[in-house]
């Protein structure tokens, strides 16, 4: 199988440097990274990928079956960082994707050497001495208008997930991302994503770590960024001074400037 078609791989910066890999979340694609790309890319080798079912990935390569868990994004990861032949490379995963890379760090811990999670959130329902955001009955009805009505739903999740209502055309472009997606494909990924419960695979983590959270999040509230880097004993906690769930398009220079502070100069 192509791999580098197959998961619409595009490699942009440095040949000679280090490797960055950054992953989307629900409902996106690699143009989500756009803006802090050209900083990133001036000092390292970056590589963007698309998840199969999401941009211009090969969307028959998608299956139910593999997608109705991150293991199966995970193996995605995994699978490029082989193809490309990667090696101790820095994974930025935003969103559910601060997830995928916890497993596909565990599952080829040759291939990742540091993590970036960017609003990450290991579990998106609340739980005794845990806030994640959400009551299962706020999930449940949030997937039921999903499934409904997924047009009506994106256009109205968009803004939200996106926060910075002053700036609207922010809104509409993770409106615009959500409505590209195949319904059905965004049904399972979004089930995925809201339903899965990580909390225990943190403790896996034990390579360099930076969460990125950002003031204020309807998707991720502080207490999760905090509880992450609580679990994570390798961590960094970073708050940005940015608002809503999609730092790297919101406040793309903060981002970009948090994760190469954090990274340090290549060597």
């Amino acid at each position: 199988m192509d791999i580098r078609r197959r998961n619409n791989v595009h490699v942009v910066g440095r040949a000679d440097a280090p490797v960055l890999l950054l992953a989307h979340g629900f409902g996106c694609d690699q143009n989500m990274w756009r803006l802090v790309v050209p900083a990133l890319a001036e000092r390292y080798r970056v590589v963007l990928f698309d998840y199969v079912g999401s941009g211009g990935s090969d969307l028959s390569a998608w299956s139910e079956e593999r997608y109705a868990s991150l293991d199966g994004y995970a193996r995605d990861v995994v699978d490029v960082c082989e193809e490309l032949d990667l090696r101790q490379a820095v994974f930025v995963g935003h969103s559910v994707s601060a997830m995928v890379g916890v497993l596909a760090a565990r599952d080829a811990p040759e291939r990742i050497g540091t993590l970036v999670m960017v609003t990450p959130s290991p579990c998106y329902i609340d739980d005794e001495g845990y806030r994640g955001g959400f009551s299962a009955e706020d999930i449940e009805e949030l997937l039921g208008s999903l499934e409904s009505n997924y047009l009506g739903w994106s256009s109205a999740m968009a803004p939200v997930i996106m926060g910075n209502p002053d700036r609207p055309e922010l809104g509409q472009e993770l409106t615009n991302s959500f409505c590209a997606t195949d319904p059905d494909i965004a049904r399972v990924f979004a089930r995925t994503t809201f339903l899965t419960d990580s909390r225990k695979d943190l403790g896996s983590v034990s390579v360099p770590t930076l969460v990125l959270e950002c003031g204020q999040d309807a998707i991720a509230p502080r207490e999760v960024g905090a509880y992450v880097h609580a679990a994570i004993p390798s961590s960094r906690l970073v708050t940005l001074g940015a608002t809503g769930h999609c730092p790297q398009l919101s406040a793309p220079e903060a981002t970009a400037g948090a994760i190469l502070d954090f990274l340090g100069s290549p060597r």
